[in-house]
């Protein structure tokens, strides 16, 4: 029995040390600035991409509400690059008022495309997701496209919705969802997929697909209960129930919770504020954070603290680490250069 255990034990760590050896691979491989490839490497779009409605913008000085009006309304995703104080943080804005915000085909490839421009771009440090559209945050998937569609077509489909979100919880940086109004089945599995939730006390939100006789697709329930628990979460999706942001806030569903204000952006404001917080930590460290974070959930914590051994060794030899012992050293704020 002795000798069982001494082989099982040696078994447990050969494949804890292959475990930690794939992550250092992986961590180097992504190399310093940990990067993601993607098929859009430009900060800017060119005048195809605004063609397309994909249209970065460099407001979020000029008007109170942080982006700029020079815009094609009828773009039913604005990504805005905000500048001055609030250099680096993006926000993505979805702009489908007639339908919601609801969950399209089109609205699909553009978020696409954004996610790929961004997860390459070094210069962006946290990531807003959010609505441009008065009380809703994403109402779901679109069933009006969706009723047109032949069966065969659903099935493939939902997993573009899915291999999306994917890549928006993938994104090196941090990113935060602000839910100013409703956010249902797919809305809500968009905002799942984001590291930091925040919503209005009269946000909506819940995963209702089994209303309709199906399940959540884009991760729902997968996401939720990592989020609030197995139990609770199965009595959320059974019961396809709605929770109101306080509700939301007690079952930590989401971080913070904020009364509406006139101008109905209680939650962006609030991601805005937390986005800032960002902005001063080393870019690498951030990076490096999320993905032990991301990666040391999944596994147990023997492997998890090999994860983040492989992860916090990225950082020793970046120029940022040298920068923020002597910024300490002569008290002063740190001048990162995510290097």
């Amino acid at each position: 029995m002795a000798a069982a255990a001494a082989t099982a034990s040696g078994a447990l760590g050969a494949l804890q040390a292959s475990r930690a050896r794939l992550v250092a691979a992986w961590c180097a491989q992504l190399g310093l600035g940990l990067g993601l490839p993607g098929s859009v490497t430009s900060t800017r779009a060119g005048p195809a991409m605004w063609a397309q409605g994909w249209a970065p913008a460099a407001g979020g000085a000029v008007l109170r509400r942080g982006y700029s009006s020079e815009v094609n309304a009828e773009n039913e995703l604005r990504v805005r690059y905000l500048e001055e104080e609030n250099r680096g943080i993006v926000v993505l804005g979805i702009n489908r008022a007639h339908a919601k915000n609801a969950i399209s085909k089109n609205l699909i490839k553009m978020l696409s495309k954004a996610v790929d421009a961004l997860k390459s771009d070094k210069k962006v440090r946290t990531i807003i997701v959010r609505s441009e559209v008065p009380g809703v945050f994403c109402a779901g998937a679109d069933l009006k496209e969706r009723v047109k569609m032949h069966s065969s077509e659903v099935g493939p489909f939902v997993s573009k919705i899915r291999a999306v979100v994917n890549d928006i919880a993938n994104l090196p940086v941090p990113t935060i969802a602000a839910i100013d109004g409703l956010a249902l089945g797919g809305g809500l599995e968009l905002a799942l997929a984001c590291d930091v939730r925040v919503a209005a006390s009269c946000a909506k939100m819940g995963l209702v697909e089994t209303k309709l006789a199906i399940i959540p697709g884009a991760g729902g329930t997968q996401r939720l209960p990592r989020a609030i628990g197995m139990s609770l979460a199965k009595e959320l999706i059974f019961s396809a129930r709605v929770l109101d942001g306080q509700e939301a806030k007690a079952i930590g569903l989401i971080s913070h919770v904020l009364e509406q204000n006139k101008e109905g952006d209680a939650a962006y404001r609030k991601a805005l504020d937390l986005a800032r917080e960002f902005l001063p930590q080393g870019p690498v460290a951030m990076r490096v954070a999320k993905l032990a974070i991301n990666q040391g959930m999944e596994v147990d914590l023997v492997t998890g603290l090999a994860i983040e051994e492989a992860c916090y060794a990225q950082t020793i030899p970046t120029k940022d680490r040298l920068e923020g012992l002597l910024a300490f050293k002569e008290k002063r704020p740190p001048r990162y250069k995510g290097e």
